[in-house]
């Protein structure tokens, strides 16, 4: 599976004669994937810069194509430029794009213009909708691929409710995020209206209708269960106290994982006093199964009739 992803300025005409091929090659081959990102003018050069220190790439112009060796969101493969994917294409695909100049230009403003006006529309609808705020802690954990879906299918909340998500993780976790971002964009359901990315700030959590912890906290075996107890109370207490500034008062927090989950639902408790107490719960599953395993090999049973 090649999957590319192709990115640029709106009102560039090189990025719509590279999209055009782009989309030509995915209807035409199976194993073809692309992904665009369309910029403002305005906001191209910041991103690009950003994208290319992140990446450790250097690049200046309109349009930038890199290769996903993986899922998106892992370390890419810089193909460069427009005519670099050219190149790329005539040689692995024998596919040539023979668009005159002056239909490249005004295929761009014609992109521009689109793109003016989604953006219009976009932030009309902004306006106008009310979504629940759903709120992921940890989100860079695999689990996070499996629930996305969930949430944004209308099998959790009814097909009519609209939903924001955030994604919340550490800053070194943002490529991570990016590339989940953009795996739930394509999903395209229709109750996820928008996706956004956060670090720990002091607007973490605001106006969250519901907050999901999948703890990715691990006992390390070089320190004592006393010293991860003290670090988890920290920074619980710190994320507690953000959800009680931020956060609707009727927000319920859902806490998950492998270890400490009770542990940081108590913390959560303890420091959002302003929250219900009975909108906060722990699901502790995996310990409950290892505590079953346990009892059933001490009662030589199934785990399954452990009830």
């Amino acid at each position: 599976m090649a999957k590319f992803v192709l990115a640029g300025r709106a009102d560039c005409p090189y990025y719509a004669k590279a999209e055009l091929l782009a989309d030509y090659l995915q209807k035409n081959l199976p194993n073809f994937r692309i992904h665009k990102i369309t910029l403002h003018p305005d906001k191209w050069e910041e991103w690009l810069a950003d994208l290319c220190i992140n990446n450790k790439w250097k690049h200046k112009r309109s349009p930038i194509i890199w290769r996903e060796l993986l899922d998106r969101g892992s370390k890419g493969l810089l193909l460069g430029g427009y005519n670099d994917f050219m190149e790329h294409a005539q040689e692995y695909y024998n596919v040539t794009s023979a668009m005159m100049s002056e239909v490249m230009k005004d295929i761009a403003v014609e992109n521009m213009q689109t793109y003016l006006q989604f953006k219009e529309e976009e932030e009309n609808i902004r306006q106008q909708f009310n979504p629940l705020h759903i709120w992921i802690t940890g989100a860079s954990m695999p689990a996070c691929y499996n629930l996305i879906p969930m949430l944004a299918s209308g099998k959790v909340f009814d097909n009519k409710t609209d939903i924001w998500l955030h994604l919340l993780d550490h800053s070194q976790s943002q490529q991570i995020l990016q590339g989940l971002k953009m795996e739930a964009e394509d999903l395209a359901y229709p109750c996820l209206r928008k996706v956004t990315l956060h670090a720990i700030s002091d607007d973490a959590f605001l106006e969250a209708d519901f907050v999901i912890v999948l703890n990715d906290v691990l006992a390390k075996g070089d320190q004592c269960a006393e010293d991860d107890i003290c670090k988890i109370k920290e920074l619980w207490a710190q994320y507690a106290t953000l959800i009680d500034q931020n956060a609707r008062k009727e927000v319920k927090v859902i806490v998950s994982g492998s270890a400490y989950a009770n542990l940081i639902a108590l913390v959560i408790i303890k420091t959002a006093q302003s929250i219900n107490p009975h909108n906060i719960v722990a699901l502790p599953t995996q310990l409950e199964f290892e505590a079953r395993a346990q009892i059933a090999k001490k009662l030589s049973i199934n785990s399954s009739e452990n009830g």
